[in-house]
């Protein structure tokens, strides 16, 4: 396979101040140092094995940046976007999760007093929420919220049947102490003096 030769670099004396001050800034982070520096190089019509031992980079670096420039000028050295993999579930999916969380385990059938992450799972896909999830899906989906229903009793939440039945026997006098002591009302502490 025959190599391709080195692209022709001309530089406009605006693209060479800015391209020096990028190759030998302090500040200047080290990849556009030496991003700027391959193409100073080139400018100066030197080869790749040159400019890659000169650089102490590999030549597949040099070839790469040397030709972006040729190709795309300055903007040729901004590194690119990466899309990255598709996400796997849909913002719905994801929301018929947390909405199962926030439901009693005992309305969907379950026989369980709070719901964990892996029942949560195995509920999703029972329902046809998602073909398959994971439970660390359905906890980083938790957790974007704060939800975690596996801290939770059943019956702290208020619309829940038979709350105040439940809730009765906890909520008493607004000064319960005071009630349970009486002997404590009228007693004053005396300091020795």
């Amino acid at each position: 396979m025959p190599v391709a030769s080195a692209c022709l670099i001309s530089l406009t004396a605006s693209q060479r101040h800015w391209l020096k001050k990028m190759a030998y800034g302090h500040k200047t982070p080290y990849q556009a140092r030496m991003r700027a520096q391959i193409v100073l190089h080139a400018a100066r019509g030197r080869s790749h094995a040159r400019i890659a031992r000169q650089t102490g980079l590999h030549l597949d670096t040099v070839r790469k940046w040397r030709g972006r420039f040729a190709e795309d000028g300055m903007p040729g050295l901004a590194d690119r976007r990466h899309p990255g993999r598709l996400p796997s579930f849909t913002a719905l999916q994801a929301a018929q999760v947390k909405a199962l969380a926030c439901q009693l385990p005992a309305e969907a059938g379950a026989p369980l007093s709070r719901w964990s992450c892996p029942e949560l799972a195995r509920e999703a896909m029972a329902r046809g929420i998602a073909p398959s999830v994971s439970a660390s899906t359905v906890r980083r989906w938790l957790d974007q919220d704060a939800l975690k229903p596996w801290q939770h009793r059943s019956w702290i939440f208020i619309t829940g049947p038979g709350f105040r039945l439940r809730a009765a026997p906890c909520a008493g006098p607004v000064r319960p102490h005071l009630e349970r002591h009486p002997a404590r009302r009228g007693r004053v502490r005396h300091q020795s003096g």
